[in-house]
């Protein structure tokens, strides 16, 4: 007989069929008489419950159905008569595929997610990380359809690479060369190694997908990025996953409607097929869960320049408002002061344009005009976007790009970034350059906000962090 997963059970109401089901234990209850048994096999939050009566079944098989224990059921589809399930199962045969003993990790309830870290390949099976491994897996699908139907083109880009996106040098080295002959040595000779130079692990695929729009219109990317960051905070990961699109002739009033109406898309994505998951997440992990996320998408966003936030920070200040970090112009904001803006002030999220340019990447392009903040004329700014997020700060970071190929040489010149293996990038701007713009969102921080989940190192099967790669 066919295995039937549990989603697919649950829906049945064929009262009397046959019926063979498999799946891990959650709990067993129940009397001399009878045994229930909740049993989940990851297709959905809800358990099925197998009814299995004593008499039928050998005592010693049914001490081994213990929580984690991996079992098949052969059975009939019943109606339910307790409250919670509809149907249910009458146990005519039980199999034992795999038993768990008492030192199992995930058995006792109310374990903290610090303690959980610890089993990172054990807490798949709890109710929470499949919830949220099933929410991950939906927001992926939803990334994909939201840009196929739009007409972008998925893009490949490299994970080695010898270009540093950022301009910070926190990358993972890649190298075949022997560390302890090095080490002993004093000195590198990347001639010898399988690159001939220097080589690293991405912490973006912008360059490469700016060169793909520049030859399809509109692409995304959709991969494993790396930064090599000592930072042990609840927002940051050494290995994640980032979502670039990069798409030819867009300004930034496109560009922040698209930023919006991708958001929203995923939202409602989850919102329409993850409801049993949210509604356990929204029970256990954040009460407010559910209608947070409606409330996303149903508002519009506010659209705020730097400038104007800083004016309504520091009058915030003024007014008696306690900041850790100072905000002056110039200033990268704070995550309190996203917050601020986006929780207290706003209460909705909001898309900050223009910053100073001395605080974004070279290759944004830069406004036409100077901004003033409280009377006074600032310094450049350029078209970037960040889109804030409740209860996560930034969530999407964007610009527009500098298409003009001495305006992008002042900048890379003026910053003193090393540019000799970049070549290719500025071919985009000598031959036939375009307008062009694009974003970067951390698919984690995304993931984050839908499950209402506190830790960035919870919303990923195999976090990687300072001193964390176990698994």
């Amino acid at each position: 007989m066919k295995r039937t997963k549990v989603i697919d059970l649950l829906a049945r109401r064929d009262f009397g069929a046959d019926v063979l089901v498999k799946g891990w234990v959650r709990t067993r209850r129940g009397s001399k008489a009878v045994s229930f048994i909740a049993l989940n096999d990851g297709s959905t939050i809800k358990n099925v419950q197998i009814v299995a009566d004593s008499d039928r079944f050998d005592e010693e098989l049914m001490k081994q159905i213990t929580t984690g224990a991996c079992i098949s059921v052969n059975g009939k589809i019943v109606e339910s008569i307790g409250s919670g399930q509809a149907v249910e199962v009458h146990a005519d045969n039980i199999e034992l595929l795999g038993a768990c003993p008492a030192d199992y990790p995930m058995q006792k309830k109310g374990q903290s997610f610090e303690y959980m870290r610890q089993y990172a390949h054990m807490r798949l099976r709890t109710n929470t990380f499949g919830a949220v491994m099933r929410i991950r897996h939906n927001m992926a699908i939803a990334i994909h359809k939201f840009f196929h139907e739009r007409g972008f083109f998925y893009f490949n880009t490299p994970l080695i690479t010898a270009s540093d996106c950022e301009g910070a040098g926190q990358m993972f080295q890649v190298t075949t060369l022997d560390l302890n002959r090095i080490a002993k040595s004093g000195k590198v000779d990347y001639d010898d190694d399988f690159f001939g130079k220097p080589a690293s692990l991405t912490v973006s695929g912008q360059l490469e997908g700016e060169l793909g729009a520049t030859a399809l219109g509109a692409i995304y990317t959709f991969g494993p990025t790396f930064r090599a960051e000592n930072s042990n905070t609840p927002r940051h990961l050494s290995e994640f996953w980032m979502i670039e699109p990069e798409i030819s002739f867009m300004d930034l009033d496109e560009l922040m409607e698209l930023e919006e109406d991708f958001i929203k898309y995923c939202v409602r994505w989850a919102l329409e097929n993850c409801a049993d998951d949210l509604e356990f997440l929204n029970n256990m992990i954040d009460k407010g869960l559910v209608e947070r996320l409606k409330s996303v998408v149903d508002t519009e966003f506010v659209h705020l320049p730097y400038t104007k936030g800083i004016e309504i920070l520091q009058q915030a200040i003024r007014d008696g408002h306690k900041f850790e970090f100072p905000c002056e112009w110039g200033d990268d904001l704070a995550s309190e002061h996203e917050r601020f803006l986006v929780e207290e002030y706003f209460r909705k999220p909001v898309i900050m344009t223009n910053y100073p340019k001395a605080i974004k990447a070279f290759y944004m392009k830069i406004d036409a005009e100077k901004p003033v903040c409280n009377g006074k004329v600032m310094e450049e700014t350029v078209q970037g976007t960040d889109v804030l997020f409740p209860q996560i700060g930034e969530i999407i970071g964007g610009s527009v790009r500098e298409e003009n190929y001495d305006k992008l040489m002042g900048e890379i010149k003026s910053r003193n970034i090393p540019m000799k293996d970049m070549w290719w990038y500025l071919d985009t701007r000598k031959f036939g350059s375009c307008p062009h713009a694009g974003f970067g969102l951390g698919f984690e921080r995304l993931i984050l906000f839908v499950t209402g989940m506190q830790n960035i190192r919870d919303v990923i099967p195999f976090p990687r962090t300072p001193r964390t790669a176990e698994f």
